[in-house]
């Protein structure tokens, strides 16, 4: 477990969003459900994010921006994901769509699927169900396995999901939202942002699944809010 090392090699993958991943580096990573932002809001976020890339002499319309940006100094790359993620969380967390990860049943399938390969695949520090989207602080072996992983989690999730809803189709938006850690207190900004998630969108008890594992003491107790965690197969 490390932090963000900029003279490390790092992969980026451009989709909607940049992808960045460093082995062993912890990531925040944060998807959401199809229909957690309007898509008048996100037009809205897309807009503002294309007129900081431009304002730093980047053309969002370039198939190379994510590149261009890596090659930006720490300072401005901070600037970056600080500026765009703020309105991003608080947009979710305004409660947008229908929410069924409110159902404790549901957010269970969540929960156990994101522990189940825990110390296998990847290390899980801290994570957050909430009723329209997850939050996660976790590290991975190497660059490619972030995203590897984080497709695995939410094709079985989304399937597990639809059979109980009855339905089928898209459950989560395609890109998430990710970025890696650069410093231990950027680290405890984000745990404590994942503990308090709930309470800033006035959630109550049984609404939301809090998970947290000390990172100072690897083998300390885990703690897990408002569900069990048990194993669950094919995650």
């Amino acid at each position: 477990m490390r932090f963000f090392d900029p003279y490390d090699r790092i992969a980026i993958i451009g989709r909607k969003l940049p992808h960045w991943s460093q082995a062993g580096t912890i990531c925040f990573i944060t998807w959401r459900t199809h229909d957690s932002i309007p898509k008048a809001v996100l037009e809205e976020w897309l807009a503002d994010r294309d007129r900081w890339l431009v304002s730093h002499g980047i053309l969002p319309s370039m198939p190379d921006w994510n590149a261009r940006l890596a090659q930006l100094s720490p300072a401005l790359i901070a600037e970056f994901h600080n500026t765009l993620s703020a309105r991003w969380q608080d947009s979710l967390d305004a409660c947008h769509g229908e929410c069924v990860l409110r159902r404790p049943e549901l957010a269970e399938i969540v929960s156990k699927s994101l522990l189940h390969f825990d110390g296998d695949r990847y290390a899980m520090l801290d994570f957050v169900v909430m009723p329209n989207h997850v939050h996660l602080l976790a590290t991975f072996s190497d660059e490619e396995a972030m995203l590897a992983q984080c497709e695995s989690w939410k094709h079985f999730m989304a399937t597990q999901i639809n059979k109980r809803l009855g339905g089928s189709g898209r459950f989560w938006q395609q890109d998430a939202f990710d970025h890696l850690v650069r410093h231990e207190a950027q680290f405890e900004r984000l745990r404590q942002y994942i503990a308090e998630n709930p309470s800033k969108a006035k959630l109550k008890a049984g609404e939301f699944v809090h998970y947290s594992n000390p990172h100072s003491s690897p083998h300390a107790p885990r703690e897990v809010n408002t569900t069990t965690t048990k194993s669950s197969r094919g995650a």
